[in-house]
């Protein structure tokens, strides 16, 4: 017969789960909050291990001053939290016409005594809708003073322990090896789905996850696109592949960026690739520890504008990564202009160098992920960063 046991599908020790709720603890302290509310998907995963794409509905994880963790979410989630997480309180909320899970929750808060204190919201989270943080705002009005709280574990999320950068470099050498089986299935008449298919079978028979968001994939004028869109083609003659992906490992994903190109070489790509090579390496030269992450992109900028690339490139060159859900794999903080948070050893982010050129049909990228270390920004990914010509 089998039983679930709490906490059997834990993927970090129970002294790392401690040792982040004690700095949760304490910066909920230093911000004078009695208690902080938490609907981030990516908040209960960090702080418990509980893992699940239940967040789509109403749940909350609440975590008081005191340590006590109560999650509120749906049957379906019940044993699902005790699974995959060290939660010991789950509360159900039911369904039907007249469920209100905002009123559950507020029942739970005045059972812990929090009535009349200061309650950290985060109301920056995928599960929690417009109308479900009405619904919240309506049930504790009166009750409590709310606070907004989001950023509170993603800043604390951004820099990555040990144990977390051993599950980023696997998910490295898992992207490494969808790169890997892309360029090898990439040829004339190739199709995108098996291209895809092939990607996504090395991460996965690799002990990988699907990852937050969709692989990017466009040949043709799609080569141009850097979102997902639906509709498969084959590769002609004379093409170009753009291809954005992540290898996931537990949840923790590391990404890479390429533009394939196919038969005849237009000169103007080769040398939209080379300006791509000099400003990925002169933004991973300015990610040091003690300089603001915004440097990176600054670096990328005045590389590509100073080869005329000005119109044809982004505001932004990239993002930190670490455990995401869907929809997306982007975590806080973005690469742009201006982004004055200190690069700090253990943190992880993927650089990304794009350059569309809608005029002319042209497309060149490329990207690695890079973990800041004490000497400055490390590549995680074993592959070239040359030209790849089918």
């Amino acid at each position: 017969m089998t039983v679930v046991t709490p906490g059997e599908h834990i993927h970090f020790s129970r002294d790392e789960f401690a040792a982040r709720r004690a700095r949760t603890l304490a910066e909920m302290q230093r911000r004078g909050l009695s208690t902080l509310l938490m609907f981030r998907q990516e908040s209960m995963y960090w702080l418990t291990g509980y893992d699940t794409f239940g967040y789509v509905y109403f749940q909350c994880l609440v975590l008081t001053d005191d340590g006590r963790m109560v999650l509120l979410t749906r049957a379906p989630d019940r044993l699902q939290a005790r699974f995959t997480s060290i939660v010991e309180d789950i509360r159900i909320w039911v369904d039907g016409p007249d469920a209100s899970p905002a009123q559950d929750l507020r029942d739970i808060l005045r059972e812990l005594g929090r009535a009349g204190t200061t309650l950290g919201v985060e109301w920056e989270a995928y599960g929690l809708t417009a109308r479900n943080g009405q619904r919240l705002s309506a049930a504790l009005d009166g009750f409590a003073t709310l606070d907004d709280a989001s950023d509170l574990i993603s800043r604390l999320r951004v820099v990555k322990s040990a144990a977390e950068l051993e599950y980023v470099r696997r998910a490295a050498a898992l992207a490494d090896d969808a790169l890997d089986a892309a360029e090898l299935a990439t040829a004339p008449g190739a199709f995108e789905g098996d291209i895809l298919a092939d990607m996504q079978s090395a991460v996965f028979t690799g002990g990988g996850d699907d990852p937050a968001n969709e692989y990017i994939i466009g040949s043709g004028p799609g080569a141009l696109m850097c979102r997902y869109f639906t509709g498969r083609r084959h590769l002609d003659a004379d093409d170009q592949l753009t291809l954005e992906f992540a290898g996931a490992y537990r949840h923790y994903h590391a990404c890479l960026m390429r533009t394939f190109l196919v038969g005849h070489a237009d000169p103007r790509l080769i040398d939209m690739h080379a300006a791509c090579t000099d400003a990925l390496l002169a933004a991973e030269a300015a990610l040091r520890p003690g300089d603001p992450v915004g440097a990176a992109f600054d670096a990328h900028a005045r590389t590509l504008d100073a080869r005329g690339l000005r119109e044809h490139r982004l505001n932004a060159c990239g993002y930190s990564l670490g455990t995401t859900y869907a929809p997306n794999w982007m975590d806080w903080p973005m690469l742009y202009a201006g982004q004055a948070l200190e690069a700090q050893p253990g943190m992880v982010f993927f650089i990304h160098i794009i350059v569309f050129d809608a005029t002319n049909g042209l497309a060149m990228t490329l990207g690695r992920t890079s973990l800041v270390t004490e000497r400055g920004s490390e590549s995680l990914s074993r592959g070239s960063i040359e030209l790849v010509q089918k």
